[in-house]
């Protein structure tokens, strides 16, 4: 137990100077953690420790009775180990494993854990008795049966409904009845599995269309749409098969579903995504839709075979993105004012530049919304297309055909177009006509993958497009990120110190004191203290100085000190002020601009 910890026990005569002299004595014989004494001899309360742990070493409490642990962080230490150390692994999210323990103070696990996880550890606070029992409560069990995970999937769904628009509606629909009635249904229902060798198109169409398959995958699309889950992500392995959904850009473990049922769910996906349920040697992509509380959502669907089965992503692409301008997608005033003015050009390239998920689609999509009118024609070429937009002219690229982005795009160009949107410039042929269409009186949108809006300008260069033509049609470059927002509903404040303020470049006026904040963890986030994101970005105009150094074939360093001396902001700095202004947390920060 620290020091400071001991004496504001004493100086609140939370513990009596007898009583910890004798706790140190027994220490020093029994070779026991203090900690551990001073309970067990009941010398103090564990509610008042935890108290005084909390607020001294800036730990939240955690209430396990409200707490789903993540069935990643469960098997990333034993059960032999999260009862010997009485700690509870409850979610991992990157290299930051979250584990709720009664003795924070405990060095020896504190450098077993770590050095045997090999992540970093984040702890919560909670009693003894609670942690053992839920030790014993989410260990207990590796793979629910279906109707346990049907429970949990639709405990939040009471009269919501899902529809699939691509197919006819079935005499029974399966949103109709309740989720006991359903329940009642599968305990009765036979569900007949069928081994990898006995499976033909017939037995698997008979095995997927079956009830209780249907309206397990039905639960699963409904449960992604209630926690506005990007990415549906369905995974296979030698004994389990693993259900995870991406929120806010993060992975999150939801649960493990019954491993007999999976081929027939692979199958359900693949009928409504007009997939081959034969062909499991080939990787194989389609799209369904699904009407959800009288909204619309288009899944895009990968299929890849893997080791064990196939591993199935869906993507949501929901439609009332495209509504957005600029101004919804959480942009700073200063790289949207740069951004709105680039727009406006008649001719030109603009760019947007970040690594996949980090909104280039969305942003140049809510360019596209602004400036699709019936002046102007047009024409997007995109692989694939995500969302279809009246009044714009859209190509699927198709390698296959030999429809390239190049192919393509010489194609449109007779099509006399105003403006064209090219879904990544890969290779320098594709670069070199958008270059050249940039030049020649069309504006010219699309997306380059660099973690920086300078490096944007000498990967073009090293695609051998000629410095002088990227100087003379390229206006405006944008790097951004999304980062997650503090959820409303748990958001409180947090001290931190100048040390670390300083270190990761806070700049604060004289006299200035803002308030940070946190998201505590809440129902409405799931416990992850985030709820929803807003996109940051360095924007980089090219004004007559960085131009010549675009000639001169300058690195990117150079280039970027010279657009920060001519007033570009870094996505750093611009992902530092949504921090002082309350918007995210420094950890957030730190997380997308690492490279900054």
């Amino acid at each position: 137990m620290g020091k400071a910890i001991e004496e504001i026990l004493l100086k609140n005569n939370l513990l009596k100077k007898e009583d910890y002299a004798r706790a140190l004595s027994m220490q020093k014989k029994e070779k026991t953690p203090l900690f551990k004494i001073l309970l067990d001899e009941k010398l103090i309360s564990e509610k008042v420790l935890l108290a005084v742990l909390s607020e001294n070493l800036d730990l939240p409490p955690a209430d396990l009775a409200k707490i789903k642990p993540e069935p990643s962080a469960l098997r990333i230490i034993p059960e032999e180990t999260a009862s010997y150390y009485n700690i509870l692994p409850i979610s991992l999210i990157g290299k930051i494993l979250t584990i709720v323990t009664a003795d924070p103070l405990n060095i020896l696990a504190i450098d077993d854990l770590k050095s045997t996880t090999g992540y970093n550890i984040r702890y919560c606070l909670s009693t003894r008795k609670e942690i053992a029992e839920s030790i014993k409560k989410f260990y207990a069990q590796k793979e629910k049966k279906l109707d346990e995970v049907i429970a949990d999937l639709s405990s939040d769904f009471q009269g919501k409904t899902i529809e699939v628009i691509k197919e006819e509606p079935t005499e029974e629909s399966p949103s109709t009845e309740s989720v006991e009635e359903l329940i009642g249904k599968i305990k009765n229902e036979k569900v007949e599995v069928l081994s990898e060798e006995s499976i033909d198109e017939r037995n698997l169409l008979r095995e997927a269309d079956q009830t209780p398959v249907v309206k397990l995958v039905d639960y699963i699309l409904l449960q992604a749409y209630q926690k506005r889950a990007s990415d549906i992500h369905l995974e296979p392995y030698e004994k389990n098969f693993r259900l995870r959904y991406r929120v806010d850009g993060i992975l999150h473990e939801e649960t493990e579903l019954p491993k007999r049922l999976q081929q027939a769910i692979i199958a359900r996906v693949k009928i409504l995504s007009d997939l081959d349920i034969t062909e499991r040697r080939l990787p194989q992509d389609g799209r369904f839709r699904v009407k959800i509380e009288n909204k619309e959502i288009d899944y895009r669907v990968s299929v890849l075979p893997i080791c064990f089965g196939e591993k199935i992503v869906l993507r949501a692409l929901d439609k009332s993105s495209l509504s957005l301008g600029l101004a919804d997608l959480g942009f700073l005033s200063g790289p949207l004012d740069k951004m709105e003015k680039a727009t406006t050009r008649p001719y030109g390239m603009i760019l947007v530049t970040g690594p996949t998920g980090s909104g280039k689609s969305t942003t140049l999509y809510s360019v596209l919304n602004k400036l699709n009118t019936a002046s102007r024609n047009i024409i997007t070429i995109e692989d694939p297309v995500e969302y279809q937009i009246s009044g714009i002219t859209q190509i699927a690229v198709k390698p296959e055909i030999d429809l390239t982005f190049a192919v393509g795009l010489r194609a449109l160009l007779r099509q006399s177009p105003d403006i064209i949107l090219i879904g990544e410039i890969r290779d320098f042929e594709t670069a070199d006509i958008a270059v050249k269409a940039a030049l020649t009186g069309q504006l010219v949108l699309s997306t380059l993958h660099t973690n920086d809006a300078p490096s944007a300008i000498t990967r073009l260069i090293d695609m051998k497009v000629e410095p002088f033509l990227i100087a003379s049609s390229v206006i405006m470059i944008s790097a951004q990120r999304l980062m997650r927002k503090i959820c409303d509903s748990c958001k409180e404040e947090v001290e931190i110190p100048q040390g670390v303020l300083e270190k990761l470049g806070v700049k604060l006026e004289s006299g200035e004191k803002p308030v940070f904040y946190q998201g505590k963890g809440c129902k409405k986030c799931h416990q992850t203290g985030y709820y929803g994101r807003m996109a940051t970005a360095e924007v980089l105009l090219l004004d007559e100085e960085i131009k010549e150094l675009a000639i001169r074939e300058a690195p990117a360093d150079i280039i970027k000190k010279k657009a920060i001396e001519n007033g570009m902001t870094t996505l750093r700095d611009n992902a530092l002020e949504n921090f002082k202004n309350g918007f995210t947390t420094l950890e957030e920060v730190i997380r997308i601009t690492s490279e900054d």
